[in-house]
């Protein structure tokens, strides 16, 4: 909707009674008022609400990353770290500083903008070493059923079973590192040592077992197992400032996107969920802790399940309290959900295109989410230039802005990808390469279904529950031989697995004393009081979690996504 016509000057006094803002501020641009850029008339976002979530969106071509950038530039200036997927590859010349030219030096004078060149504090990461950044590895265990449901493309039943599946591996203590770890299993519950086990777990087929074994071994033959493993990554790495105050920059190479699209997606919320459960309430910030941008976010929500995207629904409502700020990044706004988009205060849309009867019903929709303003709005989206947006924020008060088209400010640093060569030295010099940097397999489910973990010496260290007897003869060979026998199947091809004696390991040690069963939870007066001080105790309820080492300790910490982080046990 458009109000009643106004004078150039009035627009503008409306434009700058909206912005103007006690604290701190992130720059946005000066507004475009019938035609003219206004440098009087500047556009701000304030930095203590940028937890209250927002939506950076418009059609390909039309400036979004650069808007990320110049965003994330202030925020680091801030003291704020920020978390990007480089899509692309662009993000990462935050880490050098830009070349000036008159160009540039017009285009910022004409904004009011007291540019100079700069660089940032940027941590590069890539999902299990694909790339050159510090890997990124989740455990499956801390993946979850439902996130892992998502990147197996399950059914509703298929992921309630493998809910079931998580289940009994918890209640076993059989630790889900891996992907060989869940195949393994799974190889037992379906195999005739297994069968008891199977029918107690209830409403788990071993046909639906199947089917996810199925799913599973093809997440292997697509090379997807690097992805998940130990070291797993610490998402408090992302809350990190630099020696002089600057937030740390962490920017997730993703060079394989279009081949792995669900899988890097599914990634990110996990990192997002991960924050959410260990992170203590915040209430309200000068600024926010982390700011985290979803790039490419309709693909998290194509073909979602109802449990997946109800997660996130609970997962962008809640962690806003926590300190936390998400801007989703897409090319319109019906890419995102009805409930999610609502929590979604401030809006910055670049251009959209209107080609299509599509095209025209999205630009339809995308306008009547704004606040009523001076602007023909279906006019302004589609004539808007590449770098300028049509933007309204959430106040200090917690009230919408003007609308205002505003030409945006120009990054410090360079808009486009940094050396190999600066990337390779920033990764070498880094602190956590140490850390993340080499894969381990420690010891876990596959080890003890198949017989591979020594007879026990002693007690197990405090905290940790002894390792269970080997309660299978299925082994190693029987286990590959099935993965083989699928793969094939699915792959039309021989499998390229091993398949000689001299690839299994030796036969299995002798078991060891089979462990008490852990105690039950308990109901009545201690059930009562565990509820009652969860949320009063946080993290020490947390370390009586770990110490506990019981079932009800893991129901504890199972999040929104079913997800349990090895370092939280």
């Amino acid at each position: 909707m458009r109000m009643a016509n106004k004078t150039t000057a009035e627009k503008l006094a409306t434009i700058q009674q909206g912005y103007t803002l006690e604290g701190a501020t992130i720059e946005l641009g000066a507004a475009i008022v019938d035609g003219e850029v206004h440098k009087e008339a500047q556009v701000r976002l304030p930095l203590a609400m940028m937890n209250r979530h927002g939506l950076v969106a418009g059609a390909t071509g039309t400036g979004k990353t650069v808007t990320l950038h110049m965003i994330a530039e202030q925020l680091s200036t801030a003291g704020v770290p920020v978390f990007l997927a480089d899509i692309k590859g662009d993000l990462s010349g935050l880490a050098t500083p830009a070349t000036g030219s008159e160009k540039l030096t017009a285009r910022t004078s004409a904004l009011g903008q007291d540019w100079s060149a700069k660089n940032f504090p940027v941590e590069f990461l890539s999902l299990g070493g694909d790339g050159n950044g510090i890997p990124v590895r989740a455990t499956i265990t801390s993946f979850g059923p439902i996130l892992l449901s998502r990147i197996m493309d399950l059914n509703d039943t298929q992921e309630s079973s493998l809910q079931l599946i998580f289940h009994f591996a918890d209640q076993k203590n059989l630790e889900l590192i891996d992907l060989k770890d869940l195949r393994a299993v799974i190889q037992f519950l379906t195999s005739d040592e297994g069968k008891a086990e199977l029918e107690n777990l209830g409403g788990l087929s071993k046909a639906t077992a199947g089917v996810i074994l199925r799913e599973l071994v093809g997440l292997e033959a697509q090379g997807m197992e690097k992805f998940f493993g130990e070291p797993e990554f610490d998402t408090a790495e992302l809350l990190r400032t630099a020696p002089d105050g600057r937030g740390v920059v962490s920017c997730l190479e993703l060079p394989t996107l279009q081949t792995k699209p669900l899988l890097f997606s599914t990634f990110l919320m996990w990192l997002l969920a991960d924050l959410f459960e260990d992170l203590p309430e915040a209430g309200d910030l000068d600024k926010p802790k982390l700011v985290f941008f979803l790039d490419e976010a309709h693909l998290l929500f194509n073909d979602a399940s109802k449990a997946f995207l109800e997660a996130i629904t609970t997962t962008v409502r809640l962690i806003r309290s926590k300190g936390v700020g998400i801007f989703f990044v897409t090319q319109t706004p019906k890419d995102v959900p009805a409930d999610i988009l609502g929590q979604l205060a401030n809006r910055v849309q670049h251009a959209l295109r209107a080609f299509t009867p599509e095209d025209a019903k999205a630009l339809k929709a995308t306008v009547s989410t704004f606040p009523v303003s001076d602007y023909d709005l279906e006019k302004t989206l589609t004539s808007a230039g590449i770098g300028e947006a049509v933007i309204t924020v959430m106040n200090e008060k917690g009230a919408p802005t003007p609308v205002a088209l505003t030409r945006l400010r120009a990054p410090e640093s360079v808009m486009g990808p940094s050396t190999d060569e600066l990337i390779r030295s920033t990764v070498a010099a880094s602190a956590l390469l140490s850390k993340y940097g080499t894969a381990v397999d420690n010891v876990s489910a596959y080890e003890k279904l198949n017989g591979q973990v020594a007879a026990s010496t002693g007690d197990p260290a405090p905290g940790l529950p002894p390792a269970p007897a080997s309660s299978t003869g299925t082994s190693q060979a029987d286990i590959d031989a099935e993965a083989r026998r699928i793969e094939e199947e699915i792959l039309g091809r021989p499998s390229s697995r091993p398949s000689t004696p001299e690839s299994y390991p030796a036969p299995p040690m002798p078991a060891p004393p089979a462990p008490a069963p852990a105690p039950a939870p308990q109901d009545g007066m201690f059930g009562d009081i565990a509820g009652a001080l969860g949320g009063a105790l946080g993290g020490g309820l947390k370390s009586m979690v770990r110490s506990m080492g019981t079932q009800l300790g893991r129901d504890l910490m199972r999040g929104v996504f079913g997800t349990s982080s090895r370092r939280r046990r």
